[in-house]
């Protein structure tokens, strides 16, 4: 924090008043990636040169943790890792000594898809959100046992589905010995509301039924997520639609300004993995049911993941926002009349998940 001090004129004298307000940054855009199984690569911009520390916790201390680089002024730096394992990073500004905590955004499985961490996002007050908290995936009903293994790493203690009743019975998730709920609605109840004249609309008017349709699990979601039951997953089956809208909301309620929420919800064309989000159905054992007959074309197929843009380009998450703008006004007055949220469970979220 640094304090500023301002004066104005009135008559006869100056009135002085001193305004506190956060520093500015000195470390940011700090982001991990990939190269290998075995090697991971840290990127970030430095105002001061840098010390890298390395955890398998996220919230772990400087002092618990590994140095991997000191005196870094390059704005990078590569690790040698278990690739079996999850690793949390802190840079430290050598200048005044603040942090910055960074993570894989996604979580590495063998067939899992779209399992993503959403911590490290700017929010509300010039925090950011928690690493290792909140977790946004794809169905997971095809987890090989080590997935299980580094899921069960996460100490995840509630699942919140917000899938259809029929996909939960065709693709039940393979995830064991953790809190779980989920809503009963019919796959057949969004046809029917998107269709007009046998014609299914496009996914726009998907995405502007999301917040009616998506307001009991949500309700489920923040409740969880206020009484501190994280770490905490949500999951439809691709991870992109129903959980994008889901993720939208969390981060609307922690501060994370829009423009961000659409670039992480573009992440899922990246990290989608469509052959391991449902196995194969056998429709001819369900004949004349259309909801079984769409998921056994959409899990038999080999699909490649599309970007979710109009044909204007314009994300389609953007109907959802619009629709929430239209109807109440902005997201918090959405959380507010139709999740239930007050201003102190506001605060309180932004308490328990920013740093």
């Amino acid at each position: 924090m640094h304090t500023v001090k301002r004066c104005r004129w009135a008559g006869l004298f100056f009135i002085c008043v001193s305004l506190t307000r956060p520093a500015a940054a000195l470390v940011t855009d700090a982001s991990v990636e990939r190269l290998e199984a075995s090697r991971l690569a840290l990127h970030w911009q430095a105002t001061n040169v840098v010390d890298v520390f390395m955890a398998d916790r996220p919230d772990a201390s400087v002092a618990s943790s590994k140095p991997v680089s000191r005196n870094n002024g390059s704005g990078a730096v590569t690790v040698a890792v278990d690739g079996n394992a999850r690793y949390y990073f802190i840079i430290r500004d050598r200048g005044d000594g603040s942090i910055v905590r960074t993570a894989e955004r996604l979580v590495r499985l063998d067939q899992g898809s779209n399992f993503r961490d959403i911590g490290g996002y700017p929010a509300a007050g010039g925090k950011h959100v928690r690493w290792g908290l909140i977790y946004r995936s794809g169905a997971t009903a095809m987890l090989s046992i080590s997935d299980l293994e580094r899921i069960r790493a996460l100490g995840l203690q509630q699942i919140v589905d917000l899938r259809s009743s029929e996909e939960r019975v065709y693709a039940p998730t393979k995830i064991n010995g953790v809190a779980y709920s989920a809503v009963g609605y019919s796959m057949q109840e969004i046809l029917d509301a998107l269709a007009s004249g046998g014609t299914v609309h496009n996914a726009e008017d998907l995405y502007r039924i999301l917040p009616s349709l998506l307001a009991p699990q949500l309700h489920i979601l923040f409740s969880d997520l206020l009484r501190k039951d994280a770490p905490i997953e949500f999951n439809c089956s691709a991870g992109q639609d129903r959980t994008g809208f889901a993720t939208a909301m969390v981060l609307s309620a922690l501060g994370t300004p829009r423009n961000v929420i659409v670039q992480d919800y573009a992440l899922s064309t990246t990290y989608r993995q469509p052959q391991f989000e449902m196995p194969p159905i056998d429709a001819t054992a369900h004949p004349g049911d259309p909801v079984v007959a769409m998921f056994a074309r959409s899990a038999n197929a080999a699909r490649k993941p599309q970007p979710l843009l109009d044909p204007q380009g314009r994300p389609f998450l953007l109907a959802a926002f619009e629709e929430i703008d239209r109807r109440w006004g902005s997201p918090e007055a959405y959380l507010q009349q139709v999740i239930g949220l007050s201003s102190i469970d506001i605060a309180e979220l932004r308490a328990i998940y920013l740093e």
